[in-house]
């Protein structure tokens, strides 16, 4: 790897990797056999009790002698006895239940297969500097320039170095072609073909810095601390074809849904915005959070079901139902949530975290359990990527390293822009 980037790979051979040992708080209590005869028989409790003769007889059916042990009974008996349980109205079936044998939990490897140190990545909750393309490349943010790094040969390259003071707020890359988009601290966008090294396009109409981008198609939303967030079409070099005003303080996240006709916003206002493209204005917004709303997911399987994530003081992910205008759950987290993404291949959902914890967590959505905490960075970790074929993340946080997880199950299928598997996760 070249050793003028600030991006180089950590060996992680020689890292130490340390675990706590298992702990279990499962209590089994050890087996106890119990007599019957000592309890009802006892000396002290039935010699000649005649209550106690008429209790064995109307569970016994027969006035049991005194040295008969209740456990010595023929096995016609004790069928008979079944029958007479199965009659009195339990209306088990005569068939045998088939019992499904439970499936052994999913294994994630709980350390990354590869760190890269990213020295100078910027420890701010409001931007969005990393973005793993279709093409499995990865763009990083560090503080004025952008680096690509390439998945398939692991080579860095700087793709461009902004003019003091300027630095880079936000990067996306576009899910058609080889195009990404920068944002910068002076309010503008600049959209560069990485294949022919150029600029295309060149946007100004932000007063703020550009923090989060979001490509749609032909078409990128761009959120700003100005407030507002412009919608334009890379196909034309004039202003923006939509305008979204809603939002008292800075827009920190930005996400189309998979039908590509709603626009999620969060911002410093505790506010999540819904934007309809056709309707070319707000559809609704959710005001629960407490806290700043960076974390935005759209289930690729539930489209109309929309997670969000607040900041510190909030905790919390929440999940919408755009069609019906409510929330329908809420789980504590117990720490900062900064990003939010739904597996492709499976119904579980990946959510990273700052204060306290700096923790990555993989949840099954159908039930909100945990599946695997990950841990390895020592700052929070702001943000977060996902490969190609939809198996592995990235994530990037303050204490400036790049880390790569395999977390949601494989595909054999190819996804939507013709890579196969086989060209997409191997990065080791």
């Amino acid at each position: 790897m070249n050793d003028q980037t600030p991006i180089k790979e950590i060996d992680l051979n020689k890292q130490s990797w340390t675990s706590p040992k298992d702990k279990s708080d499962r209590f089994i209590p050890r087996n106890v056999q119990s007599n019957l005869y000592q309890l009802f028989m006892s000396e002290e409790n039935c010699q000649g009790n005649t209550y106690n003769n008429l209790l064995q007889s109307s569970i016994l059916g027969k006035s049991p002698a005194i040295n008969q042990k209740l456990f010595n009974y023929k096995t016609e008996n004790k069928q008979n006895e079944m029958n007479k349980i199965i009659n009195n109205g339990l209306n088990f079936s005569n068939t045998p239940t088939k019992v499904e044998p439970e499936k052994p939990p999913r294994k994630i490897n709980k350390r990354p297969y590869k760190v890269l140190e990213a020295e100078n990545l910027q420890d701010d909750f409001y931007l969005n500097l990393l973005d793993w393309s279709p093409f499995n490349a990865l763009a990083v943010g560090l503080e004025n320039s952008v680096l690509i790094w390439s998945g398939h040969t692991s080579k860095v390259s700087r793709l461009c170095t902004l003019e003091d003071p300027d630095m880079v707020c936000s990067v996306a890359w576009s899910q058609r072609n080889q195009h990404l988009s920068v944002g910068n601290t002076m309010g503008d966008v600049d959209v560069w073909d990485v294949v022919k090294q150029k600029v295309i396009r060149k946007w100004n109409g932000h007063q703020g810095r550009i923090g989060s981008l979001a490509w749609n198609n032909y078409l990128l939303a761009t959120g700003s601390r100005d407030r507002n967030i412009l919608v334009r079409d890379v196909r034309c070099p004039n202003e923006s074809i939509q305008k979204y005003v809603g939002h008292k303080q800075e827009i920190c996240g930005l996400k189309w849904s998979f039908d590509e006709q709603l626009l999620a916003s969060g911002g410093n206002d505790n506010k999540l915005f819904i934007w309809s493209l056709k309707n070319q204005g707000e559809l609704t917004h959710f005001s629960q959070h407490q806290a700043a709303v960076k974390a935005i997911g759209w289930s690729p399987h539930q489209h109309n079901i929309v997670a969000s994530g607040g900041g510190t003081a909030d905790r919390c992910i929440r999940f919408f139902n755009t069609q019906t205008i409510e929330q329908v759950e809420c789980i504590d987290t117990g720490s900062q949530v900064c990003n939010l993404m739904f597996s492709k291949n499976s119904n579980e959902l990946v959510s990273t975290h700052g204060y306290s914890l700096n923790q990555i967590i993989v949840w099954n959505y159908t039930n909100m359990s945990k599946v695997a905490t990950l841990t390895g960075h020592t700052q929070r970790v702001l943000y977060l990527s996902g490969s190609p074929c939809g198996q592995n993340i990235v994530t990037g946080a303050g204490d400036e390293s790049l880390r790569f997880w395999s977390v949601f199950p494989s595909s054999n299928s190819k996804n939507n822009h013709g890579i196969t598997r086989a060209e997409t996760i191997d990065l080791r």
